[in-house]
């Protein structure tokens, strides 16, 4: 067992710095360092096993992530890594169908899984007596699954009908979270239509959910993630026990994501004939993650989009009135945070009949272009505030999932999941230049792709009428 420990206790440690001289005004800063309790190790077989242990409530978390998701599953079998998740719970070696499931829920807890652009995630939250019923249940799933055709056959419909619901027969369906990748990328990895392709759902077969499994759902190849009331040394005897003889795979090399740099503003229109407004998208690639210019482009997202005192709300909703709503950030899935490859910053809105697409261009480009000259170490230190606030909700919220989910993240991406009390540090590192050579990078019509839903329910109200 190779061991990497990293011990952290919870803390709010209060520093007051008084500044005094003959020429200076006194004054205070108050900061506020958020550490969580980290340790971290692998286990033989490539396991990677993060607890944060945290007793304010009787619960524990159990988060399993898979690092496979939409960007590399298998070209003409797009919405596989989806069509994937939901097949972990048709039932494994010791469970029937549906029984991992009931057994969460009769022991009085929640669970659920997703599949995003770099993993696949499943968790549970249960009262923390039954931490290593969980741990047995999850090791069972990911020694084996129940593997048949019916299961296949059913878990199709469930995912095409699922696609026709929250996309096909949706207004707006998609806009932007699923169109918006496909025009802005070029790499087939990143542009493919993840939730699906009905034919490509279709065309899924055993042979391809047997060797789907047997590659990628292996422990050299996840991260484990407990967070709450339990016991350390308790908790990695569990471990071991479930998951330590569990045999790792054989992992393919990694196809090639990167995306080439866009060149040119490239603009679209979507007709949806659902939607009675027009709406309207706006994307731009990302710094590579974990530059100094990708946490620049953090601050500008809180600057820019994230409150109602952001820079296009005030503009587009405040002042101009074109609409209610200006919603957007870094990664529609998740987080600026839980993604490995390339992305995109994006925002969208919509807006009334009689505006036109011209007006809401113009008053974004004022914004834009009036954006670097704003910039100033009082803006930064407001943004700072902003990505502070929502990182200790997320970190909090819905008994520390928010946290195990980051955890396993940076276990998966970085090999190193103490990253999670270093975040808030690496935004104060970021100077307004630093902002400034994002802006003059980045947020540049040549890096901008415009989306518009055409909506042709308002034509045709417009026609009967």
């Amino acid at each position: 067992m190779k061991l990497k420990t990293s011990m952290v206790f919870l803390s709010v440690i209060f520093l007051l710095v008084l500044g005094c001289g003959e020429k200076e005004e006194k004054q205070s800063k108050e900061v506020a360092q958020f550490k969580v309790p980290v340790e971290y190790y692998t286990l033989d077989n490539g396991l990677k096993v993060i607890l944060s242990q945290d007793k304010t409530s009787p619960t524990a978390i159990v988060a399993v992530y898979y690092n496979i998701g939409f960007r590399i599953e298998p070209k003409e079998r797009t919405g596989f890594a989806h069509l994937f998740e939901h097949m972990m719970f048709q039932g494994s070696k010791n469970m029937g169908k549906m029984e991992f499931i009931k057994l969460v829920q009769e022991n009085g807890g929640v669970l659920n899984g997703s599949t995003r652009f770099d993993f696949t995630n499943y968790f549970e939250i249960v009262p923390s007596h039954k931490l290593e019923t969980m741990l047995w249940a999850e090791a069972d799933r990911m020694r084996g699954l129940d593997i048949t055709q019916d299961n296949l056959t059913n878990q199709q419909g469930v995912v095409k009908n699922e696609v026709k619901v929250n996309v096909l027969n949706q207004p707006y369906g998609g806009f932007p979270w699923l169109d918006m990748p496909q025009y802005a990328n070029t790499n087939w990895n990143n542009a493919h239509n993840f939730y699906g392709d009905l034919k490509d759902l279709d065309a899924a077969n055993l042979e391809d959910v047997a060797s789907f499994f047997k590659t990628y759902y292996a422990p050299n190849n996840a991260a484990l993630s407990i967070v709450g009331d339990f016991e350390i040394e308790e908790a990695k005897t569990w471990i071991q026990k479930y998951f330590g003889d569990i045999p790792a795979s054989d992992l393919p090399e990694k196809p090639d994501i990167s995306e080439p740099k866009q060149t040119e503003e490239k603009s679209f229109v979507k007709d949806d004939p659902l939607a009675n407004k027009p709406a309207i998208a706006l994307a731009y690639h990302m710094p590579k993650r974990n530059t100094p210019e990708y946490y620049a482009m953090g601050l500008l997202d809180q600057i820019l989009i994230q409150g109602d005192n952001s820079l296009l709300a005030q503009k587009l909703e405040k002042e101009k009135g074109y609409t209610s709503n200006v919603s957007g950030g870094i990664n529609y899935l998740g987080n600026m945070f839980n993604y490995q490859g390339p992305m995109l910053w994006m925002y969208d809105l919509t807006y009334d009949n009689e505006t036109s697409e011209d007006e809401i261009l113009s008053s974004i480009d004022e914004v834009m272009d009036t954006l670097k000259a704003k910039v100033d170490q009082k803006m930064i230190d407001q943004a700072i505030v902003k990505i502070r606030s929502q990182l200790y909700d997320d970190i909090g919220g819905t008994f520390g999932l928010g946290r195990a989910d980051l955890l396993c993240s940076f276990a998966l991406f970085d090999d190193n999941p103490e990253r999670i009390n270093t975040l808030e540090e690496s935004f104060k590192e970021i100077t307004p230049e630093m902002v400034k050579k994002t802006i003059d990078e980045y947020l540049v019509k040549t890096n901008r792709t415009i989306l518009r839903v055409n909506p042709l329910l308002a034509d045709n109200e417009k026609t009967q009428s």
